[in-house]
């Protein structure tokens, strides 16, 4: 089982590295690639030192340090997925309000332009 949390580390440097390359080529939005970068390196932080494993599973109550590091790494995902739903959420509502204004706009121009059709005659 030593080689899950090396490959784990390289995961985390890839996935560094992936996020800082999409962030340069304008692939992914800077707000969207903060909590990324952020759980990347808190888990490379995780990974590299068999210390924080050992303290990961003794606070978590397991016995082996490998499964609370992957326990840590689910919790990680499972939070910044949460806050881009979130963020998604709130993408959705603003679009739907945005809609609605431009229908609003769109009866009161198709009103004025029936107005000045009636005057011109």
């Amino acid at each position: 089982m030593d080689r899950l949390p090396l490959v784990m580390t390289a995961f985390s440097i890839a996935l560094i590295v992936a996020i800082l390359v999409s962030v340069r080529r304008e692939h992914i939005r800077v707000e969207n690639s903060v909590s990324w970068l952020v759980a990347s390196v808190v888990l490379l932080f995780f990974t590299s030192s068999r210390n924080m494993m050992g303290w990961i599973s003794n606070w978590l109550g397991v016995a082996d340090p490998v499964t609370a590091l992957l326990m840590t790494w689910g919790g990680v995902f499972i939070v910044v997925l949460y806050r881009l739903s979130l963020r998604l959420s709130h993408l959705k509502d603003s679009n739907i309000a945005l809609t609605q204004q431009l229908a609003i706009l769109e009866f009161r121009l198709e009103s004025l332009d029936e107005k000045v059709k009636k005057t011109a005659d």
